[in-house]
């Protein structure tokens, strides 16, 4: 089935925990300088370690009988950076979506639960620091080519994340949309319900829905605490317009610091896994954000929680409504 309609036919599906934080703070693990984690395919040692991580998060959604969306590891596997890389000459962004593929095509079929995988780009530069983000046509000449990369390989959607400002944002889906491949947009926002150049959240929406001939399935939020979004989704500036079915996924954070805090941070900031579930739970039972997974400072056990509060929020909710789990 293809992502978007899955997605239109069901209320939960679970995503995939920190990699890139992971990764980068693993002892046996040298980062590329250019590509950090999407070099790791390339060097046999690192590549198992990448693909223990995504088994361990695969297996819960397996074990809890979740449909589940991970990404690919390509976040900074952007044209630039590749040329500047020792792997400028390898196809990269493809390389890692096989990769992943491969691993899903390991958990078989019949009986499981269905696993998506999304292409995965980022920002240009610093994705808490907004001025550092491209104007819209920047944007759609510096991205076209990795989109374009990811669109090549067999992949269920294109993500972008950790998005600052509407204007890189809004090129980045002027690139996607040529694709034909449905496609999320996720931003880094504030408690004040603002990206971080200051746009509302409510209107970066209908602003890049304008200037977009095929608009994404969808939007989201990462890289913020859950007590942020709960924060910014309360506003009675942002209550007055509903976001409900436009916002899809959220990935959280374990630290409640500020982007400026954070940027600073020489480890990361985290939180018991139980705690984290617990405020994932409430994002979920008060907003119905369908994809729900872990940003910074999360692992096995926030996800292995987060798994565990989700059933039990979706049993409640068909308690309350006396409607059986489709």
């Amino acid at each position: 089935m293809q992502f978007d309609t899955f997605l239109q036919n069901t209320e939960l599906i679970l995503a995939e925990g920190a990699v890139y934080e992971r990764l980068r703070n693993h002892s046996s693990i040298e980062f590329d300088p250019h590509l950090a984690h999407a070099a790791c395919i390339y060097d046999p040692a690192a590549a198992r370690i990448l693909e223990q991580v995504y088994r361990e998060y695969l297996d819960i959604g397996q074990k809890n009988h979740l449909p589940m969306v991970v990404s690919t590891p390509t976040w900074r596997a952007n044209r630039e950076r590749l040329n500047l890389s020792a792997y400028k000459n390898r196809r990269v962004n493809q390389d890692n979506a096989r990769f992943l593929t491969d691993i899903r095509k390991s958990y078989g079929a019949t009986g499981r639960p269905p696993i998506f995988i999304g292409g995965l780009t980022g920002p240009r530069g610093n994705a808490y620091r907004p001025e550092e983000a491209l104007s819209k046509d920047e944007a759609v000449s510096f991205h076209t080519y990795q989109v374009k990369a990811l669109a090549e390989a067999e992949l269920d959607f294109l993500y972008a994340t950790t998005l600052p400002a509407v204007s890189e944002a809004s090129g980045i889906a002027t690139a996607m949309a040529k694709t034909g491949l449905p496609y999320i947009l996720s931003f880094v926002i504030r408690a004040n319900g603002r990206l971080l150049d200051g746009t509302p959240l409510d209107q970066a929406i209908q602003d890049i829905d304008a200037v977009t001939t095929r608009p994404p399935i969808g939007y989201g939020v990462n890289c913020v605490h859950p007590t942020i979004l709960l924060q910014a989704l309360t506003r009675k500036e942002i209550e007055k317009k509903s976001l409900t079915g436009q916002i899809i996924v959220f990935a959280g954070n374990t630290s409640a610091k500020s982007p400026e805090e954070l940027d600073c941070l020489e480890e990361i900031d985290t939180e018991a896994s139980d705690r984290f579930a617990e405020l994932m739970g409430t994002v979920y039972r008060q907003y119905h954000i369908p994809i729900l997974g872990g940003c910074c400072g999360t692992g096995t056990d926030h996800i292995k929680s987060l798994a565990g509060q989700l059933k039990t929020e979706r049993l409640n909710r068909h308690d309350a409504t006396g409607v059986g789990p489709g």
